[in-house]
């Protein structure tokens, strides 16, 4: 029997790395344990690695936006090789260097499956501990799907590993994983489909923005079957030509063809390996049950953070961050900090790319708020005809009481930059009023701003 840890942290992801760095600076004997490379979704099979693939895209966009226009376009391409070396260029040295940084603030590096033995026993590759605290920070796992032929697909992780880019490439669900990794396929010559059960798909963005955003991903050869599903006795089944796809459509049976059929529907927590039925740790389908400072609701030893939580937080890194060192503080001080998730704002990087951040248009409402919706397209402002974008739109909602801002919603080239001068505001309490007195530089896409209010 280990006991000697104060903090063990499972999953070696952005908030499990966070934490353990905190505890192991203020002097706690701290362990940290992955079964996968150090480093997590993030920086290894998400956010970082699939932005540096939509670079390639952009720039294929931005030629074709500007043909005409001074740019010609021929023979201008994706060469998807080169483009993954270089995304790998970046991810190769992650684990190395997190592990790295760890040891170097004290922090011991293990490997292997976490698995609770009792409410305050984890097992480690055959070793049993008794911290003080464990903190599940595991992150989350593709949804499972229960149609026939589910295993055909491949997950997001996959794709940022594909050495080439097939042909024909079906999405199914119709949320950011697959609205951002359809764009980036599109551009690199694939003929792409989503396929979403619901009437509209990324329903957590404004309903008006995303119709522009679909109408935009229609002209660059992006088809989304709204109202489909994936059903059928075969559901998905191996053919000649590689996969055919039984599909429930608002107009009856139909099948569609594809090379590659990619999961995009949803990620839920990782949390089957841990044996919490055997901690007491209570969780639901959204992660550890934790009260409003992350400790679990039934195991005081336990903590959890990022996507492994049931928090009222947006699953996203830099929130996956701060609620790691929020638990640790915690720990160490007693249930004194809850997460701040005021002016928390979100993307999707499709080209251009989709931002939110506060609230939608009902929720103001449901709310009972008085609030001023100001909505604006932007596509013929000096900002997008500069680079030849043609679909740019913006929804600013104000408290007239306050003269705040509470919910803001963007499409348009860079304007997830932007969207953080609004979250900035909406975190400090800045009014409208405060923001337009601000003298930007100019030209930029934050001179706009002041005019969007």
């Amino acid at each position: 029997m280990n006991g000697a840890y104060d903090l063990i942290v499972v999953g070696a992801g952005m908030a499990g790395m966070s934490a353990a760095n905190k505890a192991a600076g203020a002097g706690w004997r701290t362990a940290i344990v992955d079964e996968l490379p150090y480093g997590g979704t993030c920086a290894l099979r998400g956010c970082d690695p699939k932005k540096i693939l939509r670079r390639g895209a952009e720039v294929i966009d931005a030629a074709n936006l500007m043909r005409g226009k001074g740019i010609d376009t021929n023979g201008l391409a994706i060469n998807w090789a080169d483009l993954m070396h270089h995304t790998r260029g970046f991810t190769d040295p992650v684990p190395g260097n997190a592990k790295r940084e760890l040891a170097s603030n004290g922090v011991d590096t293990l490997h292997g499956t976490a698995t609770f033995t009792s409410p305050d026993t984890i097992e480690i590759a055959g070793d049993i501990h008794r911290p003080r605290h464990v903190l599940v920070a595991t992150g989350a796992r593709p949804r499972t799907l229960g149609f026939p032929g589910a295993e055909r697909m491949i997950d997001s992780t996959d794709f940022l590993h594909l050495e080439t880019l097939p042909r024909r490439v079906v999405f199914v669900g119709g949320g950011f994983i697959s609205f951002e990794f359809a764009h980036i396929a599109a551009r690199a010559g694939s003929t792409v489909t989503i396929i979403d059960r619901g009437e509209r798909p990324l329903r957590n963005f404004d309903p008006h923005l995303v119709d522009l955003l679909v109408a935009r991903s229609s002209r660059v050869g992006i088809e989304i079957r709204s109202r489909t599903t994936t059903v059928g006795i075969s559901g998905i089944e191996g053919v000649d030509s590689g996969h055919r796809i039984q599909l429930d459509t608002p107009n009856g049976p139909a099948t569609i063809d594809a090379d590659l059929v990619v999961h995009g529907a949803g990620r839920v927590p990782h949390l089957s390996t841990l044996g919490l039925d055997t901690a007491g740790v209570a969780s639901t389908e959204h992660g550890v049950a934790v009260a409003a400072h992350l400790q679990s609701t039934t195991n005081p030893v336990v903590y959890a953070a990022g996507d492994a939580a049931h928090t009222d937080g947006p699953p996203l890194t830099p929130v996956a961050v701060f609620e790691g060192k929020v638990a640790v503080s915690n720990m160490m001080k007693g249930d004194q900090t809850m997460p701040d998730y005021r002016g928390v704002p979100t993307a999707v990087f499709t080209i251009p790319e989709l931002a939110r951040v506060g609230l939608l248009e009902h929720e103001a409402r449901d709310r009972g708020l008085r609030v001023d919706v100001r909505f604006t397209d932007t596509s013929g402002w000096y900002s997008n005809y500069r680079v030849g974008e043609t679909t740019a739109a913006v929804k600013i909602l104000i408290d007239t009481t306050t003269d705040t801002i509470v919910g803001a919603h963007m499409l348009g080239p860079d304007y997830a930059e932007l969207i953080n001068l609004c979250g900035l505001a909406m975190k400090l309490g800045l009014t409208t009023r405060q923001l337009k007195s601000m003298t930007a530089a100019y030209p930029t896409v934050g001179s706009d701003l002041g005019s969007m209010l």
